[in-house]
């Protein structure tokens, strides 16, 4: 499977009878999948259809999917309400009837609110359900696209966090060969804290110089951090090789890198191995962020 970005458009029409209608869809970045629709009236019944659509082909981001409907070459039909008629000539006469006044012309009748309807001539059963029909099928066009579009972003985010891997790689190589973790190179550091302790004048503790010794060679082993920084290297390249959802994993792994490099640069005995750590901190954040567009 291939790697998807979270972010895309897609955009289908058609036209059914007298139907013209529009799908636009577009998502972003999101922590889970978040659908909003927009469905014109009369379509409230075909909702689960369509969020059942949506979620077999989208795992994770916010979607927005938009549906548009008209009817075009539709003669519209004048529809009298006889009940609100009534209603209002029975109104009009008790008026009348009370006071000295000119009974109402048919316009002012007629454009009392509610009298008469201008309306569009109801869709049949049959109709109705090829409409749908087509809108449901149009769904499945406007969502394919938008997984290509996923897609084709997807691959270019995976060519991005590739090099990024190779540059994480290379850093840690250059850490693993720095000459600042050579024994002799330690050994002269040990040198130097023997030296300082024995400047102070106090009183030589071969206790206190032993724990100096431990302190620092133990801070000068950085070889655990590397195994692991070379551990979520190939577990990561994995994943974007079996592709699909794998945001998430991938962005834990990014919070891992980050850990193993905190620690590497807390443990640096040398303002070289530090250069190093602080590299792969600004790298490990360009592959975090990254990570944070796929799904």
């Amino acid at each position: 499977m291939a790697l998807s970005s979270m972010t895309g458009f897609a955009r289908s029409d058609g036209a059914i009878g007298t139907a013209v209608w529009a799908w636009e869809i577009k998502s972003v970045n999101s922590k889970g999948l978040d659908v909003k629709l927009r469905l014109p009236p009369g379509f409230d019944l075909a909702e689960p259809a369509i969020r059942q659509k949506i979620a077999a082909l989208v795992t994770r981001g916010s979607l927005f999917a938009s549906l548009s409907v008209k009817r075009e070459g539709v003669a519209s039909e004048v529809r009298i309400n006889e009940l609100v008629l009534a209603q209002v000539l029975d109104a009009v006469k008790l008026i009348t009837e009370r006071i000295d006044a000119r009974a109402p012309a048919v316009d002012g009748i007629l454009g009392i609110r509610g009298v008469v309807d201008v309306v569009e001539p109801e869709e049949t059963e049959d109709e109705r359900a090829e409409l749908h029909a087509a809108v449901l099928a149009g769904l499945d066009q406007a969502l394919a696209g938008l997984v290509v579009m996923r897609k084709a972003e997807g691959a270019a985010l995976g060519a991005v966090l590739t090099d990024r891997l190779g540059e994480i790689a290379e850093l840690k190589r250059q850490a693993e060969t720095n000459p600042a973790r050579r024994p002799e190179a330690i050994k002269a550091k040990l040198a130097e804290s023997i030296a300082a302790v024995l400047e102070t004048g106090k009183a030589f503790d071969p206790d206190r110089l032993h724990q100096e010794a431990l302190l620092l060679a133990s801070k000068a082993d950085i070889r655990e951090e590397l195994d692991r920084l070379d551990a979520h290297v190939a577990a990561a390249a994995k994943l974007m090789a079996s592709g699909g959802p794998v945001g998430r994993k991938l962005d834990f792994l990014a919070q891992e890198f980050n850990r193993e490099t905190n620690t590497l640069c807390s443990k640096a005995n040398d303002v070289s191995l530090t250069a190093i750590g602080l590299e792969l901190k600004a790298v490990v954040e360009q592959f975090r962020e990254q990570v944070q567009n796929l799904e």
